[in-house]
């Protein structure tokens, strides 16, 4: 697969106005060290960062990470929602779920189903864990356990390593950007010249370089650039500052290096069948 650019995005799916927990990086072909966007004001909004990726897909061919899960378990219980008749049967119709239950809710946020029976009941959210809520795993999720590090159940919304957040405000995201680039694992990328959407998980690409975190401080310069040397990456400088609330920048700087390593290797692309309705972690 030959690209312009690869961004890695690390997400946010907090009900404020402005996400500060939005990071991006750009990397471009070869080696060069990934970049950080910043945008025009402080902090990035969801729907500010579909704007600049629609500028970015109408001018450069890219592979684009976003740190969500693209979609819930399917095969455990042969139902994303099992129990109720009229549960979406794939991806798209999952996403425009989402989408419509939390139509009243501005910039892409999706905690509105946590007041909307009877689908409230299957996730652990704040004020509330449904009767139905059981700590379920994707294929992928459980072949990442398997190899290296999971991520927690997408819907579990509580706690801070919780993806159930982020994920239903990914999938409202996802609902309006598949009419402009291709959404993996869930469609035939080989037959489509457009840029491409990848599910990523930057804690399993630091642990894969094996790099952990330091417990008080987080990533170091000199680990995020162990990891970057793993992924075939250029160092950063000495004086590169890490920002976020969480080093989200460094989420975000590892993922975009990543992209790029695992673009140019086919085995990453080839991934089960299961991943059609449940998707997949680029890389895992």
């Amino acid at each position: 697969m030959d690209f312009d650019c690869f961004v890695g995005i690390d997400w946010s799916g907090n009900k404020n106005n402005f996400q500060k927990g939005i990071s991006v990086a750009l990397c471009e072909k070869g080696n060069a060290v990934p970049k950080i966007i910043r945008p025009n004001i402080r902090y990035w909004s969801r729907s500010m960062l579909l704007k600049w990726i629609f500028e970015l897909i109408s001018k450069r061919k890219s592979l684009i990470g976003f740190d969500f899960s693209f979609s819930y378990p399917f095969y455990d219980k042969a139902s994303y929602f099992p129990g109720i008749n009229d549960s979406p049967t794939c991806p798209y119709d999952l996403w425009k779920l989402i989408n419509n239950l939390n139509h009243d809710k501005d910039n892409f946020y999706g905690g509105g189903i946590w007041k909307k029976n009877p689908f409230s009941q299957y996730y652990n959210a704040p004020r509330l864990k449904g009767i139905y809520y059981q700590s379920r795993r994707r294929k992928t999720e459980i072949h990442a356990k398997n190899k290296i590090h999971s991520p927690s159940p997408s819907f579990n919304c509580v706690g801070p390593g919780a993806v159930g957040t982020g994920s239903l405000s990914g999938m409202r995201f996802l609902h309006i950007l598949k009419e402009n680039l291709s959404i993996w694992p869930f469609e035939n990328i080989i037959m489509r010249n457009k840029s491409i959407s990848v599910e990523i998980f930057p804690t399993y690409y630091f642990r894969m370089a094996g790099v952990k975190p330091d417990k008080k401080i987080g990533y170091t310069l000199e680990n995020i650039n162990k990891a970057l040397t793993f992924f075939e990456t250029n160092n950063l400088s000495k004086n590169t500052k890490i920002e976020g609330p969480d080093q989200d920048d460094a989420d975000a700087i590892i993922s975009s290096a990543a992209l790029r390593f695992f673009s140019r290797k086919d085995n990453y692309w080839n991934v089960p069948s299961v991943s059609k309705k449940e998707g997949w972690i680029f890389g895992v």
